[in-house]
């Protein structure tokens, strides 16, 4: 098993390093040279903004940037199937959305809304919509492509939003409104600062499972699957059943993400489980850098920050300006803002010991 990973990560630093390329060789240069992890200092500069935001921003402002942490979370949800296992999975908001309004029917007619028991319930709701598309998609009898995953997961979207928008009970076109406020005892969780620090504190805590997930022996293996799926499946690897797996952790944060958005909202609506959704979030993690994780939460701060701004001082042609932006970014920096910090071979990561250090070592 050892000496099978250690070819995995001699194979993974191999196509890592074949080539850097302009920008991206002479980034990497200057953090060799410095001998620097810029990946850490990213991450702090990032948390110590979130968490003097309140402090600093009027209260209207506080309770948007709790949906973009809200969204932040979902944007997490997406890197993970993609940026780490090349899952495109155009069907994100089927988990996002079927645990909001799981959690939601609870609210509405049931009358639950412990904190205690809809998040987790939501969470179940989108592990187990994951576990039965990603079951059907890549555990058929024949390894599935990228087209047919990214096709499957875009129906299975299209598909509950129709089934939204004409079902009754679901609230039709108008989704469920006012969803009672998310409890603790006797307390409620309104729009506000203590809303805005249970969401980063949650998003935090997940940043951090997935960070251990894809820095231990099963993100090597991910890893070595996104670069070469091929020599994965050649050294024994079941690279769909890594498929699935990662799948349905992606589908379980992002119903985490769904079910703190509706109580946040007050309503759901079909958009979350539809296409339109699911597009966003794919713009989030490609604005921002694929496979990094911070890449994802700076790309939907990012988005949504300017889509705000743009909305108040453009508002016939704001939807104009960002989409030449957001093509500009795709074009000229395919690897996402981070690209412009963070080097390939940083991106990647590493894991474990080198083999080079080792055999320094030993001689």
């Amino acid at each position: 098993m050892l000496k099978s990973m250690s070819v995995v990560r001699e194979a993974i630093d191999a196509d890592v390093g074949d080539e850097p390329d302009g920008a991206m060789a002479e980034s990497e240069a200057r953090q060799a040279a410095s001998g620097r992890k810029v990946l850490p200092i990213v991450e702090g500069l990032v948390l110590l903004a979130a968490l003097i935001a309140p402090f600093v921003l009027q209260d209207y402002l506080t309770v948007f940037a709790t949906r973009v942490i809200i969204l932040a979370l979902f944007a997490l949800s997406f890197d993970l199937v993609w940026g780490y296992a090349g899952i495109m999975s155009f069907g994100q908001a089927l988990f996002f959305g079927s645990a909001g309004y799981g959690v939601a029917l609870l609210a509405r007619d049931l009358d639950i809304t412990n904190i205690f028991l809809v998040l987790p319930a939501g969470t179940i709701i989108g592990l187990t919509f994951a576990l039965l598309l990603g079951g059907f998609l890549l555990l058929g009898r024949h390894p599935s492509s990228v087209i047919f995953v990214a096709l499957g997961t875009l129906t299975g979207s299209y598909a509950a939003d129709r089934l939204a928008r004409g079902w009754y009970y679901l609230g039709g076109q108008n989704g469920i409104p006012s969803i009672s406020p998310m409890t603790l005892g006797s307390y409620e969780f309104s729009e506000g600062p203590v809303f805005y620090y249970l969401t980063l504190g949650i998003l935090v805590v997940a940043y951090l499972l997935c960070r251990f997930l894809v820095r231990s022996q099963f993100g090597l293996a991910l890893a070595g699957l996104r670069e070469n799926e091929q020599r994965i499946a050649f050294f024994g690897y079941k690279a769909q059943h890594l498929k699935a797996i990662v799948f349905a952790v992606g589908g379980t944060i992002a119903g985490l993400a769904g079910s703190l958005y509706a109580f946040h909202e007050g309503f759901v609506w079909p958009n979350m489980v539809g296409v339109v959704v699911s597009t966003q979030v794919v713009l989030y993690v490609l604005f921002g850098g694929s496979g990094t994780l911070i890449g994802a939460v700076i790309g939907t701060v990012i988005i949504e920050g300017v889509s705000f701004w743009l909305s108040d001082n453009y508002r016939d042609i704001w939807p104009i300006i960002l989409g030449v932006l957001l093509l500009l970014v795709i074009l000229f920096r395919p690897l996402g803002l981070i690209s412009f910090v963070l080097g390939e071979r940083e991106r990647v990561g590493s894991f474990g010991a080198k083999l080079k250090e080792k055999r320094n070592a030993a001689s």
